[in-house]
């Protein structure tokens, strides 16, 4: 019978003199890089009528609607309120850890809104567009949590177990970082994808992309263990990553719907020229 695997990685993937580079961060520039790549390869197959310097402002606002509106999220859902009037400072101690899916995902729509005002441009044909590519950071910030040997899962008996030298315990436990990594990143990458590729209804890509990810996230948290601050919320199993899940739901179904009814996108005849 073979030993279940440690996940012993150094976080550090190599070094510059003083400067230590972590995979972690390594993880945020591909995904970056990533998206940009395929946001572009997007634009230029006319699905959205905007120059390269406009879509170079959508992904830049929506970086900073992810690193801000990611730490802004984790203050409020996860920790003690208190914070605010005690130690309103922590907001800016970004190394202590601690960034929320779901605060990034409110700062990178508040960010989206925004731009799309500014381009005379429908709010859900932007979210239309950047849903597909959104996964790829998904998908590699969770290969970066396996890596620190972070956010792992509860204590199983499945043959891929894993030890987390991190955990307060050497038993084996659910990889759920890979999990979410195989659902939210590959998984929903190439469901959107797909949908996008073809001539589809406004609402559509955005109601997939909201529904995927509440359900998945919902069903991975059942083995995965909650934040230890806040441990369960209620019924000896509801965390609040699923609390937050379930608004993604209800939000994809409803879009979904609202889809029905809504004009079929095309692919623009012809793509705006770049500005060079």
């Amino acid at each position: 019978m073979l030993l279940p695997y440690t996940v012993a990685i150094d976080p550090v993937a190599f070094r510059l003199g003083p400067l230590a580079i972590h995979w972690y961060g390594l993880m945020y520039l591909g995904g970056f890089f990533g998206v940009w790549l395929l946001a572009e390869y997007r634009r230029r197959h006319g699905r959205l009528p905007v120059t390269r310097d406009a879509l170079g402002d959508l992904l830049f606002f929506g970086m900073m609607g992810v690193i801000v509106g990611g730490r802004v999220g984790y203050m409020l859902f996860y920790t003690d309120i208190h914070w605010i009037w005690t130690d309103p400072l922590a907001l800016f101690r970004v190394w202590d850890g601690g960034m929320s899916f779901h605060g990034g995902l409110l700062g990178v729509l508040a960010a989206g809104l925004w731009w799309s005002r500014r381009q005379q441009l429908k709010f859900f044909d932007t979210v239309d567009f950047v849903a597909p590519l959104v996964p790829i950071g998904l998908g590699l910030g969770r290969l970066g949590n396996f890596i620190n040997g972070e956010l792992w899962g509860k204590p199983g008996d499945v043959p891929w177990a894993m030890i987390f030298p991190n955990a307060p315990d050497r038993l084996p436990r659910h990889p759920s970082q890979l999990y979410e990594m195989l659902l939210e990143g590959v998984v929903m990458f190439a469901v959107l994808w797909l949908v996008s590729l073809k001539p589809r209804p406004r609402y559509l890509v955005s109601g997939l992309f909201a529904l995927l990810y509440g359900c998945f996230r919902f069903a991975v948290e059942f083995v995965r263990l909650p934040d230890a601050q806040l441990g369960y919320l209620a019924f000896g199993w509801l965390t609040m990553g699923q609390v937050l899940s379930l608004p993604l739901i209800v939000v994809g179904l409803v879009l979904i719907f609202m889809s029905r009814k809504a004009p079929t996108l095309r692919p623009y005849t012809v793509a705006m020229p770049a500005k060079e």
